[in-house]
């Protein structure tokens, strides 16, 4: 060999030892920046997973998803990735591992199909830089970001997305893979059935991830309704469970119990009706008493509106809540909450953001029996309070009541508020069975809505709710006349679905409306509700709720109407309807409804049926049977955040007493709904 070709031979002998291992390098311990460096474990509880892929991305930025860096486990399930952080603040990362990958450069990869994947998500920088990946993991991923998976990628609109990931770390411990104290303790923990559920949710994934002869099952449980794709690995059954949490509930269950590697799980599924995961937030624990109603800022706080003043002993006599609540997306008191001052007493229903992103509240006067104060004094004006939670609307002082009255003061006993795309604000004036509104949020351009029937009634008697739609009409329900009234944007009555007409469609006690970009009202139709009109109102839902503790107790006329934009109605049942008071319409247009009774949250086919499993048309229930949760009590409304979460209120205690009857939580359902863009004026959009 000459001294050329011997020169060739030796350096492809060191190109290919080079190459070879460089490929090596990067498959163990990317280098893709020196910035940051991330070390973790690949676990299935305490067990390593050897020779997977940990790979990091970011997301959420203007770039869209993109790959940080990427490491390989040993055999201790051990890996280490280096990256450079992305220099925005609104970057969420996240980590999945699966099969290894064949790198042939690092713009060319081709994925080795494999059973197993699993995931979780770091949220925003700064990031725990030392992380285990898991079962229990990969749930969490499935559920918080739910609403945010394209195939196998997570991305999305702010805040939505970045919120999605806050909430994941209420689950798990990212730095153990273990679930949360958050999760574990009161108000959650053993007194819901989540904890159990999350953990039985992990078993079905650990089961396939140590013996992939089971992932057949696995994958054909959680294939979707009505002959979807069958996952094909188990982030994506996961996944697809969270999406359609109802189906082959107790196949699924059975199937939980194969590998039992995390605990405590459920030992049945006699407390459940879906594959929910529902969380409990209490704020501070000392401000909670009968929430009312909620509404989401830009942000995605959630403001809402309190019946009590909070008291350490429940069965202390509580009068009218003094301050609005502001919680995180995470369900931790915004800076500076709870809000006091603006003349608030004993908020109801009513709560909105307006165009300016001010806070208006109707002032009910809701107290427990025993409180010293005058209602009829208190409930004839709304406040309004700043983004940052200062009172824009006079404080009480002694007997100097404060809040907005408005012109005229017709404000009396205040229920749904809203506001409209110029800035209207209507407020249901439940006693007086007229709606006021504020031209422009300006109180002193009050003028009232009181349309009159041919025999000179008043048409809408006992005003509960009001919704805005597309082209800014008002629809408003009229609880004792039993029907909705279609008003436009001055005022002008539309059209009056009543009489006859409304008795073909059930309408009998309708609460709460809501609108869809169709153009339809939807309406709870309780059946059964006396609205909270007047200073009696606690002794008045005490008296009903009293006989719904009968065992034989049926509300037959309970249902969920759909009103046409030229006031066709139709009626839809089922879904675990029992008493259904609160309404909202998500980003993909189906119905949600909140129950007094039952425990129980309803889901249905809304206007758009492509959003909905198929096969099922408008105003099927989703859920066959509803989402019950033994850790929700009565509940007076539901609404959807950017996220896709749906937040209920436990607005009275199932037992409640007449000296403070008020629930003490807010009930968080993860990734549920298809997202809402906020804040809501006028139908439901998804965000952009």
């Amino acid at each position: 060999m000459n001294k050329i070709n011997g020169f060739k031979a030796i350096s492809l002998i060191l190109v290919i030892t080079f190459l070879s291992f460089g490929l090596l390098f990067y498959s163990c311990d990317s280098n893709n920046g020196s910035g940051t460096s991330i070390t973790g474990f690949v676990l299935s509880g305490e067990e390593p997973i050897e020779s997977a892929e940990v790979t990091l991305f970011s997301t959420g930025t203007p770039r869209g998803v993109e790959l940080l860096g990427t490491g390989l486990t040993d055999d201790e399930g051990f890996f280490r990735i280096r990256f450079n952080l992305p220099p925005e603040d609104e970057a969420v990362l996240y980590v999945t591992a699966q099969s290894p990958i064949l790198t042939l450069s690092q713009q060319t990869r081709v994925l080795i199909s494999d059973s197993v994947r699993l995931a979780t998500v770091l949220g925003r920088k700064p990031v725990d830089t030392e992380i285990v990946i898991n079962e229990r993991t990969t749930v969490a991923t499935a559920y918080a970001m739910a609403q945010f998976f394209n195939e196998d990628e997570i991305d999305g609109p702010s805040p939505g997305l970045q919120n999605a990931a806050d909430i994941l770390i209420r689950l798990v411990e990212l730095d153990t893979g273990d679930t949360t104290f958050f999760l574990n303790t009161f108000p959650n923990g053993g007194s819901t059935t989540t904890r159990g559920a999350f953990n039985s949710l992990a078993n079905m994934l650990a089961a396939c991830v140590r013996d992939e002869n089971t992932c057949d099952t696995l994958f054909e449980l959680a294939t979707p309704p009505g002959g979807g794709t069958a996952p094909d690995n188990t982030l994506q059954a996961a996944l697809n469970i969270a999406h359609f949490p109802w189906h082959n509930l107790e196949e699924l269950f059975d199937f939980s119990l194969e590998e039992p590697v995390y605990g405590p799980s459920l030992d049945s599924t006699e407390e459940i009706t879906a594959w929910i995961l529902a969380i409990r937030y209490v704020g501070n624990g000392k401000e909670l008493n009968g929430p009312g109603n909620t509404a989401f800022d830009a942000e995605g706080n959630a403001w809402i509106a309190n019946n009590f003043v909070f008291r350490d002993n429940p069965l202390d006599v509580a009068c009218g809540g003094d301050y609005v609540i502001k919680l995180t997306p995470t369900g931790e008191d915004a800076p500076g909450a709870p809000y006091k001052g603006g003349g608030l007493y004993g908020a109801g229903y009513g709560i909105t953001l307006d165009t300016k992103n001010n806070v208006w509240i109707g002032n009910f006067a809701f107290q427990g029996e025993g409180c010293p104060f005058d209602p009829d004094a208190r409930a004839q004006s709304v406040s309004k309070f700043s983004p940052n939670g200062n009172p824009l609307s006079p404080n009480t002082v002694g007997d100097d009541i404060g809040g907005l009255k408005g012109a005229g003061n017709t404000l009396f006993y205040p229920q749904g508020t809203v506001s409209d795309f110029e800035g209207n604000i209507w407020i249901a004036s439940c006693s007086a069975d007229h709606v006021t509104i504020f031209p422009g949020g300006d109180p002193e351009q009050a003028f009232v809505i009181q349309e009159t029937d041919d025999s000179d009634e008043t048409i809408v008697v006992a005003p509960f709710d009001v919704a805005i739609d597309t082209d800014g009409n008002a629809w408003v329900t009229g609880n004792e006349t039993a029907n909705v009234a279609k008003f436009d944007p001055d005022g002008n009555l539309i059209f009056n679905v009543s009489g006859d007409q409304a008795a073909e469609a059930g309408f009998k006690k309708p609460m709460g409306v809501a609108t869809d970009t169709f153009g339809n009202a939807w309406v709870a139709n309780s059946g059964f509700v006396t609205a909270p009109c007047d200073g009696n109102s606690v002794p008045g839902l005490l008296a009903f709720i009293v006989l719904t503790f009968d065992p034989d107790f049926m509300n037959p006329d309970a249902s969920l109407i759909k009103v046409t934009s030229d006031g066709e109605a139709e009626p839809f049942k089922g879904g675990g309807m029992l008493m259904p008071w609160g309404i909202a319409v998500d980003g993909g247009s189906n119905i949600w409804l909140s129950n007094f009774d039952g425990q129980t949250v309803s889901y249905f086919c809304g206007e758009d049926t492509s959003k909905c499993p198929p096969g099922l048309e408008t105003g099927d229930p989703i859920a066959p049977l509803g989402y019950f949760f033994n850790g929700l009590k009565r509940s007076t409304s539901v609404q959807i955040d950017p996220s896709g979460n749906v937040w209920a209120t436990n607005n009275f205690e199932i037992l409640a007493i007449p000296e403070n009857p008020g629930g003490d939580a807010m009930v968080v359902f993860i990734g549920a709904a298809s997202p809402v863009a906020a804040p809501l004026i006028g139908p439901p959009e998804p965000p952009q």
